[in-house]
């Protein structure tokens, strides 16, 4: 398709000059007069002649790509809505300082983000948002579609973005915020974290009781062993040693208060299982809305008609050279 379809007439400007060119071409030539040609019966056209041709016709091709040019080549943008399977889903991630604990590796943070965009490159048709907490929560991303982008804030993410402890009822407050503009009939969080609630203003049994009134199911998971934990920083510095403890009651009762499951996953085979297994997740049929961007076709176009007299001129200053 093109955006001006009427420059195409333009092309009617080779008429004149494949015209103008045959006439120059048969009186262009000097003549004399013979009794008879069988002399120069055996005599061929010069390559050189031919190669005179082939300069007009890279003229005309340039001229032609510059009319197609102009004519705006597209690909139109289009719209189309498909129903599909799917679900709203919020992903609440731990990112407090124990998450960098090597019992799952490299570190639990990083097993968790690893499982978590894969996670989220299965989920072709449901719109996925991305929560992150530790002591304070942050929503980076709203409910979208667009996978690529969520997977790259997923790996973008890193811990100390926020003051360190532990708000569960923070974080999944702000996951149950993000779902409120789903149109899912089917919404759930799943909400990832290695220690016990000891930050944060809303207390999680709390944040759970409101998920149930939502009708938002969660799905808690409690990752990394229990007890003394060595943790390295992200430069590989210096390593401190800490108690860790996952508050299994706390996550287990958000789980049976909004109908969702616990799961526990002491080493990164077992978290990729989870994963796998909430990927079974109950869906709905949703309208998706799915968007093609216009896109404009005319720089090869251009770039042929550069060519086109590029080449013209070398035949021209080289092969075709005169000497005055």
């Amino acid at each position: 398709m093109f955006k001006h379809p009427a420059l195409l007439l333009l092309f009617l400007i080779y008429i004149p000059l494949v015209a103008w060119y045959i006439w120059k071409w048969r009186n262009s030539s000097p003549s004399m007069g013979v009794s008879t040609t069988s002399a120069f019966s055996g005599i061929r056209s010069s390559w050189k002649v031919w190669l005179m041709h082939l300069c007009f016709a890279l003229q005309l091709v340039a001229i032609g790509g510059l009319i197609v040019a102009l004519a705006r080549p597209q690909t139109h943008d289009s719209q189309r809505t498909s129903r599909v399977k799917g679900t709203d889903i919020v992903l609440a991630l731990d990112i407090s300082s124990s998450m960098l604990a090597t019992d799952l590796a490299p570190t639990r943070f990083d097993a968790a983000k690893d499982v978590a965009r894969k996670f989220v490159s299965q989920r072709v048709d449901d719109n996925i948002g991305f929560v992150v907490f530790s002591g304070e929560s942050l929503s980076l991303m709203p409910l979208t579609n667009d996978k690529l982008a969520l997977i790259n804030a997923i790996s973008g993410v890193k811990t100390g973005l926020l003051n360190d402890g532990t708000a569960i009822g923070d974080g999944l407050s702000s996951a149950i915020n993000r779902l409120t503009s789903g149109k899912a009939k089917s919404k759930s969080i799943i909400l990832l974290t290695d220690g016990t609630n000891n930050a944060g203003d809303v207390a999680p049994a709390t944040a759970a009781r409101i998920a149930k009134e939502k009708g938002i199911k969660v799905y808690t998971i409690g990752v990394g062993t229990n007890g003394t934990i060595q943790i390295t920083d992200p430069y590989g510095f210096s390593t401190t040693t800490m108690e860790t403890k996952i508050d299994e009651t706390a996550l287990k009762n958000i789980a049976d208060i909004t109908n969702g499951k616990y799961f526990r996953a002491t080493d990164s085979r077992m978290l990729r299982e989870v994963f796998n297994e909430i990927d079974a997740l109950e869906k709905t049929t949703l309208d998706v809305n799915k968007f093609t961007q216009t896109e404009e076709n005319f720089m090869p176009w251009v770039l042929a008609a550069i060519c086109a007299v590029v080449l013209q001129l070398l035949i021209r200053y080289t092969l075709l050279r005169r000497i005055p």
